[in-house]
């Protein structure tokens, strides 16, 4: 792609940016759709292109709850000290109590739990119900058949536009040879598929 085909995103502003937009009038309405929703929506698309893992945070509230959350934004920061990040929007009824929270754990889901990943993306209030955890580091909840666990205390968070961003310091890590990680690639779950050659 040319460089001046590519999309300027303009700086400055903490929420997604307003833009002039190209696209054609929307075929119900006859508009063209806002240029803010335009450029929001392609953003996300292109960052889709990117495929990810899929993980699921833990963590305890201070009523002693089991709390928990889909997210794919987890990344290695530092191996020395053992670091890592993950982000969280800013309007999740979940913010407060992994903002408040001292440790929590980062469960890296393997390709048989979709399921999982689905429920903790969704609003349902009971998640634990049927799932089958081990108690980690404070009480933190690990959940059971992961590809992997990372359980840390919660080093550092900081803004990040319409999310927060956690910086976590890793205490314990586990991880399982059976089995193939959860991916998720342009809005959709994936599978890894190995060159035959290798």
């Amino acid at each position: 792609m040319r460089p001046d085909r590519l999309m300027r995103l303009p700086t400055g502003s903490p929420e997604c940016p307003e833009a002039v937009s190209t696209q054609l009038p929307d075929r119900g309405t006859g508009r063209a759709p806002a240029a803010r929703d335009l450029v929001c929506r392609d953003f996300r698309d292109a960052l889709g292109s990117f495929a990810t893992g899929v993980t699921v945070l833990t963590t305890l509230a201070a009523d002693g709850q089991p709390i928990g959350v889909t997210i794919s934004s987890f990344n290695a920061v530092s191996l020395d000290p053992p670091l890592i990040l993950w982000s969280l929007a800013c309007d999740s009824p979940r913010l407060e109590a992994f903002r408040q929270a001292g440790h929590y754990a980062v469960n890296v889901l393997s390709a048989g739990q979709q399921a999982i990943s689905d429920c903790f993306a969704s609003r349902d209030e009971d998640r634990f119900g049927t799932l089958d955890v081990t108690a980690g580091l404070a009480g933190i909840p690990l959940i059971e058949g992961c590809s992997a666990w990372f359980e840390c205390s919660n080093e550092a968070h900081y803004p990040g536009g319409d999310h927060l961003i956690f910086l976590g310091r890793v205490q314990r890590f586990a991880r399982s040879e059976a089995g193939e990680p959860l991916i998720f690639h342009a809005g959709r779950y994936r599978h890894l598929r190995y060159d035959s050659g290798q």
